[in-house]
């Protein structure tokens, strides 16, 4: 039974603050990074301090019965960090430091460790690493936050070479859904442990801080490349067999998309970033040239430090147009381990340029795998995906004003296009892109390793306060 909320109470016992819809800052502090869920009116939020703060306010929400999600940038795909009951915000928890003393002498060491508050944005966590020499490996966004990111496992630019960001975790602190505040590691509440990397965030507890292993923040040759759109064939045939098999200092992504105006052509473009030198970076590209077969319609990179390439690729436009920042997004993803058949291939080039309808965006984004990613054992955390070549993300988009009629037309075309690709995938989806529309979330999000997670969220979630069991269903 629902009791009416005594906001008073919960504000005089924690150190942040607790913002209501009345409160100066609501209507900034309330909506999260995603379009599609900023209409939702949290009854409160509580920008928590301290790790005693989210313990309080779980303690509020199990007596009173009100529904909360965790927050940290607020970049669910899905809306899990958003609810119009209450959202426990981690944004003031964001620290950044070095657990040893000092640096190596010339300035950076390897596996420097560093502490991390959950609520902590990559741009952040990078210009704080900076001056050090190092970093960790994890996306480019920059008001991405850190913990959500780490949970789901993290990919990036440095990743094929250092492996998921969750791979580079080695100790966290947890709020759970009884109160209690643990800290764990490979030794201390291993299974706990282990449950965070890759298991997904809110599936276990309320990460509030993180320790990683740096590592060498090198220069990096950033690129972007784009094909006429006849040309995109070779292109797609060409990267899904050399961008995976490249040395592991390579990461070159691929998207193809259709502008809102549907008189205007696709756009394909294949960024990313090396660290090799810069001579061999280059050569790497050209080999990628000479097998699409076709010259490329536009070229650049740049040779520049780890943190400057991260603030070229936050800022590429891989689109050809400028995206709308408020419209509303939907997506589907799927690992490969094979190459797709020129057949699909086919299709997909043919359904993308079927049927466009003005306002609506179409997108498919390969991110290449294999290198580090795929020399963790699959046992070894909770993230599965460990035999994948790539990923394939899809995704559409409609203005903010869309009809039913319209919204409709663009799910069918997402699905549409991720029902061509599904036979040929593992069945294995990354879990920070989530679906809302999956058969089987838990063996789709965790593979091999669903069973093993769920004990762990029996074990330190046995009341269910975090949703995990009833949200995922039974493992087959």
């Amino acid at each position: 039974m629902t009791v009416e909320p005594d906001w008073s109470a919960l504000r005089d016992n924690i150190r942040g603050e607790v913002v209501l819809p009345a409160d100066p800052g609501y209507e900034t502090v309330h909506r999260p990074a995603i379009a599609r869920f900023q209409h939702l009116r949290p009854m409160a939020v509580v920008q928590c301090a301290v790790d005693a703060d989210v313990a309080v306010a779980l303690a509020f929400a199990r007596a009173t019965g009100v529904p909360f999600a965790v927050r940290g940038g607020g970049h669910s795909f899905e809306g899990t960090s958003s609810t119009e009951g209450m959202v426990l915000d981690l944004s003031r928890m964001g620290g950044v430091s070095f657990l040893d003393a000092g640096a190596a002498a010339n300035g950076a060491a390897t596996d420097r460790l560093v502490r991390v508050g959950a609520g902590a944005r990559l741009g952040h966590v990078y210009d704080a690493l900076a001056p050090a020499g190092v970093t960790i490996p994890a996306g480019c966004g920059p008001a991405v936050g850190i913990g959500g990111l780490t949970l789901g496992g993290g990919l990036g630019v440095l990743g094929r070479a250092y492996g998921l960001t969750s791979d580079a975790l080695r100790a966290a602190r947890v709020v759970l859904g009884d109160g209690r505040i643990v800290d764990c590691d490979d030794e201390l509440e291993p299974e706990l442990f282990w449950a965070l990397r890759g298991g997904g965030n809110g599936t276990i507890g309320v990460v509030t801080s993180l320790v990683f292993a740096s590592v060498p923040a090198p220069p990096m040759t950033s690129f972007h490349f784009t094909w006429e759109p006849e040309h995109l064939p070779a292109v797609l045939a060409a990267w899904q067999t050399w961008a995976p098999a490249a040395p592991d200092t390579m990461a070159a992504s691929l998207v193809v998309s259709t502008p809102a105006d549907p008189a205007l052509m696709p756009v394909t473009s294949v960024f990313g970033a090396a660290h090799g030198t810069e001579e061999a970076d280059v050569a790497l590209l050209e080999q990628f040239v000479d097998r699409v077969g076709e010259p490329a319609a536009t070229q650049t990179h740049q040779r520049a430090p780890h943190r400057d390439t991260k603030r070229l690729l936050a800022d590429i436009d891989v689109h050809g147009v400028p995206r709308r920042a408020d419209a509303h997004a939907h997506s589907r993803s799927e690992f490969f381990a094979q190459p797709l058949g020129a057949d699909i291939l086919t299709g997909l080039v043919e359904l993308l340029a079927t049927d466009r309808r003005a306002g609506e965006e179409r997108e498919l984004d390969f991110t290449p795998w294999a290198g580090a990613y795929n020399r963790i054992p699959t046992p070894a955390t909770a993230f599965p995906h460990r035999t994948a070549r790539f990923l394939l993300k899809q995704a559409v988009a409609v203005e903010a004003d869309a009809s039913a009629d319209e919204r409709v037309a663009a799910r069918d075309w997402l699905d549409r296009s991720w029902q061509l690709t599904h036979p040929a995938g593992t069945g294995g989806v990354y879990p920070n892109f989530p679906d809302p529309v999956l058969d089987n979330p838990a063996r789709a999000y965790y593979g091999v390793n669903a069973d093993r997670l769920r004990d762990a969220v029996r074990a330190y979630d046995p009341d269910g306060v975090f949703g995990f069991l009833a949200g995922m269903g039974a493992a087959t």
